[in-house]
């Protein structure tokens, strides 16, 4: 990454939304604006900043707790620590630009009487990096780059797998392609790619991964509708409803569209498409407008059926219910500092509670398909079999693809769980 004379400006805008991730606030709630019109961030090396700090954030505040030896850093400044430390392990810049650039981010943040100490931090660990470094490895936390709650459920629910799940989990994610299959076919979208100059790898039926990320107006005919980017753990998702021509369908939690999307390119179903929030609704509508696609879309609680339901069952009904997200906390680095162990519990309630309003709702000989983003069991299995046991009519059903509910995230792929369960006719 060039190191263009914005780097302080990326560096600014990095400690702000990094330094409200450590006061509890996610990424989601917007990235900061600019301080200075004259010093606009670079938005790729401003994500990079961001992503890659928090993902190295188990060992970041050990580095410079371990180095401040007079009491408290001001927060805002000990999250420019951090941003400056990734950028000077990232290889992208310059050591001695880090440093210059991360003193003109003080005075940018507000914080000019910060830069000698900041200036004096940066220096002191280039000198003892090794050292620094081999005081704080042991640490659970620094090892993995997660919390030890989080280490500690892995390493119960995934005996075998916990730290290849950790490794996954501190990668950037992979970019994959869904190819509409009513534009064209993968192999021949493969081409286009290839055409493009673009290196592709089939992981999927219609499944694409770009060996590089690119930008989404570099894709050949995505503007049109021939392709959409979807993880590949997420596209297994629609053909496991087995949804067939004439089939009326509901997606009960379904923004921003990208499941719904598939299952309509799979079959030509009566689709409703629903989600609580009518911005992400609204999110439904302009995928679906783009793919060519129709659906009824409406902003609606799936909880609270008797304010929107027409009394008619669905044939087959998605529920990619609320979770932690900890099957793609790589696409979401601020998740796993966010996330504390009794949000489990609430998610697992809210889980529960889904389950019980969309199954009225579901026709005899109908199938339900019960979705997380999520590893760990207390929103997987827990949820599905108390389910089960207080829903004497609710059977599970075999996953025709024949692989586990559960999968790890892995190179080619985010962690999901999927369990289908069917009504007797």
């Amino acid at each position: 990454m060039t190191p263009g004379p914005s780097l302080h400006a990326s560096l600014r805008d990095a400690a702000m939304a990094v330094g409200a991730v450590a006061r509890g606030r996610s990424l989601a709630s917007g990235y900061p604006k600019a301080a200075a019109a004259d010093a606009p961030s670079s938005r790729p090396a401003l994500l990079d900043l961001i992503h890659g700090t928090l993902r190295a954030y188990g060992r970041l505040p050990a580095i410079t707790r371990g180095m401040a030896t007079k009491g408290a850093i001001d927060p805002l400044v000990e999250a420019l620590l951090w941003c400056s430390l990734y950028a000077l392990e990232s290889g992208r810049y310059a050591d001695y630009t880090v440093v210059d650039q991360s003193v003109r981010a003080c005075e940018a943040l507000g914080k000019g009487q910060a830069k000698g100490f900041v200036n004096a931090l940066l220096r002191r660990y280039l000198r003892e990096r090794n050292a620094l470094e081999a005081r704080i490895a042991s640490a659970q936390e620094v090892r993995h780059q997660h919390p030890a709650w989080w280490i500690d459920m892995l390493q119960r629910a995934w005996p075998g797998d916990w730290e290849r799940i950790l490794v996954a989990g501190n990668q950037p994610p992979p970019m994959t392609l869904r190819v509409n299959r009513h534009h064209g076919t993968r192999d021949a979208y493969l081409a286009r790619l290839r055409d493009a100059g673009l290196d592709a790898t089939i992981v999927g039926e219609a499944a694409l991964r770009l060996h590089a990320p690119c930008p989404v107006d570099r894709l050949p005919g995505f503007d049109a509708g021939d392709v959409s980017v979807q993880d590949a753990g997420a596209q297994r998702t629609a053909p496991l409803l087995e949804a067939q021509d004439g089939m009326s369908v509901l997606d009960a939690c379904s923004a921003p569209g990208g499941k719904c999307a598939h299952l309509l390119e799979l079959a030509d179903v009566r689709m409703l498409a629903i989600d609580v929030d009518e911005a992400r609704a609204a999110r439904i509508r302009q995928n679906l407008d783009r793919l060519k696609l129709r659906a009824e879309v409406r902003s609606a609680d799936c909880t609270r059926p008797d304010d929107w339901w027409d009394g008619r069952a669905f044939d087959r009904i998605l529920a990619d219910v609320p979770c932690s997200g900890s099957g793609v906390a790589r696409r979401h680095p601020d998740i796993k500092w966010l996330r504390r162990p009794g949000d489990l519990d609430r998610f697992a309630a809210k889980q529960g509670a889904i389950l019980d309003a969309l199954w009225r709702l579901l026709a005899p000989g109908g199938t339900l398909l019960y979705v997380t983003c999520s590893v760990f069991p207390e929103e997987n299995e827990a949820v599905v079999e108390a389910f089960c046991r207080r829903t004497p009519e609710a059977r599970p059903l075999a996953l025709p693809d024949g692989l586990p509910p559960g999968l790890p995230p892995g190179p080619d792929r985010d962690g999901f769980f999927h369990a289908r369960l069917g009504r007797a006719a």
